[in-house]
């Protein structure tokens, strides 16, 4: 296989009780627990109606305007995956419609993330199926390739390994690596926990303030 044209098995993924506890979590926490500092860019924004997602990386990296490969990934796909196709970002054809969005549902497809453009936008938003994606346009794709499956990709300088954990939600996406999936849960977790309880402190009247001029101090401002 030359590079360029490869379809890969998975060699790894996170465990569904990993995926299972993400899954409760927003994105926004835990992308503060990763110091804020990765993301997939803001132009991927969701198409489906409402609702999170949480599954496996299966990656996909094709040219822009064609999705044969992510024709292919789908066959491949297996039940609590999310396709993770980078397109270069291009909204000028569509990677995919309502039919392969179908055959998704029916693979157990949990999520889609498209760097590039998608087409009736409408059934992806009754089907419901977390989608975040570049664009939309009526313009279809073509299927001459080339393109890779299972191999690193990179969506605006994130990068996104096979069997990492990718999340998401009306904030956006966000991918959790493999090897840092334990360490992230640990301190999403944590997180969590503070903000529920500062919430609280809020609706009680109670909440301290005095961190703001506490910080605007250090940073030399006077008050008058």
């Amino acid at each position: 296989m030359s590079i360029g044209n490869r379809v890969l098995k998975r060699q790894r993924q996170v465990n569904a009780s990993v995926v299972e506890a993400f899954a409760a979590l927003p994105v926004a926490v835990v992308s503060d627990s990763m110091s804020r500092v990765f993301a997939g860019g803001s132009d991927l924004r969701p198409m489906h109606r409402d609702g999170s997602m949480a599954g496996v990386a299966l990656t996909v990296r094709t040219r822009p305007g064609d999705n044969l490969m992510l024709h292919k990934a789908i066959d491949m796909a297996e039940p609590g995956d999310v396709i993770v196709c980078d397109a270069g970002g291009d909204t000028t054809n569509a990677l995919m419609g309502e039919l392969m969005l179908a055959y998704a549902v029916k693979k157990g497809v949990v999520g889609f993330v498209l760097n590039g453009a998608i087409r009736d936008l409408d059934g992806f938003r009754e089907t419901n199926l977390p989608t975040f994606a570049a664009g939309v346009t009526h313009r279809g794709p073509y299927k001459n390739g080339p393109g890779e499956i299972n191999t690193a990709i990179s969506l605006n300088g994130m990068v996104i390994e096979p069997g990492d954990l990718i999340i998401g939600d009306s904030d956006g996406m966000l991918c959790v690596p493999y090897d840092d999936a334990d360490a992230v849960l640990k301190a999403a977790q944590a997180k969590q926990a503070a903000e529920e309880k500062q919430m609280a402190a809020i609706h009680a009247g109670e909440n301290d303030r005095s961190w703001v001029d506490a910080a605007l101090k250090s940073t030399g401002f006077e008050f008058a």
